[in-house]
């Protein structure tokens, strides 16, 4: 028996994500008397792995697995996981793993959990805590059934080495026609920038920024900091900024450790889109900002005189 994890990863390489699952998975294995391993798609290295617990991996290795495809996907997870006799199985909360999660549990005659934000509370019964009502409250889950699917929440664990002696098999699930039913044509990806879904560090920017020729106070901070750039919904339908750095429960949740909020007055929808972040910043020159009431820190002041002062502070103490 053993925990199974699909290892993400993008042109080859793994994602930060990967690391998180088997860190989580590991500690896991461990209260259950377990091992962990990892399915893979068309990876170049598995080795980085083992250094995360991961005691086995499952290379799969097919062309037409290329593009993230989810019910072919899904099939192969679910082959892996009956092939392994793992009655655990653990995928991350991104958008991928969103579309694989019911689609793996549905399969597998499986409960499955979402959003989860921490180890089992209890083994015997199966609890997990997770998150609830957009963010704002934690409930805990009990999964009765013999095979678990668990969707664990992004930076809700963190990265923990622990190193593990890793054996690698080429696996070859049976892939039909039928589950390529979606076709894609072609693929965009921003170049030269951190994604959103794979940043530690958000700066988002609203309308307070009063235009997009202010847009560099944005991108000078999150350079420093080696943060994703974002914005709320009011500045992507101004057309300012592109819809896909929209960031919100209409846009794209955010889960990072830190999230800068310029010039955003914090409307619900936004709020409960990133509210999972865990330490929230926010600049804004009006003290009654709803955004102040769920902020960790906040600064009342304009963006135009504070960020400035933000930038030249940490480029000194980068440079220390």
């Amino acid at each position: 028996m053993s925990i199974l994890i699909y290892a993400e990863s993008a042109e080859g390489k793994f994602k930060k994500v990967a690391f998180e699952l088997a860190s989580y998975a590991k500690k896991v294995a461990e209260a259950l008397g377990s091992t962990v391993t990892a399915i893979t798609f068309n990876t170049t290295d598995a080795s980085e792995l083992a250094k995360y617990g991961v005691d086995k991996v499952l290379k799969v290795n097919n062309p037409k697995l290329t593009s993230f495809t989810a019910k072919a996907y899904a099939d192969a997870i679910q082959q892996a996981a009956k092939n392994e006799n793992a009655k655990v199985v653990v995928l991350s909360s991104t958008t991928d793993s969103a579309y694989l999660s019911s689609l793996v549990a549905v399969s597998l005659d499986a409960g499955f959990a979402s959003n989860v934000v921490g180890l089992p509370v209890s083994t015997s019964p199966f609890q997990v805590k997770r998150n609830a009502f957009s963010n704002k409250a934690f409930n805990i889950t009990e999964i009765t059934t013999e095979v678990k699917v668990l969707g664990l929440a992004k930076n809700s664990f963190g990265i923990v080495e622990s190193s593990a002696s890793l054996t690698e098999e080429d696996f070859l699930p049976t892939i039909n026609d039928s589950d390529f039913g979606i076709k894609i044509e072609s693929t965009e990806k921003a170049s030269g920038k951190v994604s959103i879904a794979d940043a530690d560090i958000v700066v988002s920017g609203g309308r307070g920024l009063k235009g997009p020729e202010n847009w560099g106070l944005i991108e000078d901070l999150a350079a420093v900091l080696g943060a994703a750039t974002a914005c709320s919904k009011p500045v992507s339908d101004l057309g300012w900024r592109p819809h896909g750095e929209h960031v919100g429960q209409t846009g794209k949740p955010v889960s990072a450790n830190l999230y800068i909020a310029i010039g955003i007055s914090g409307a619900i929808q936004h709020i409960a889109g990133i509210n999972s972040s865990k330490v929230k910043v926010v600049i804004n020159i009006d003290p009654e900002a709803p955004f102040f009431k769920v902020a960790d820190y906040g600064i009342v002041g304009d963006a135009f005189e504070v960020v400035p002062k933000l930038i030249e502070k940490l480029k000194v103490f980068k440079a220390q």
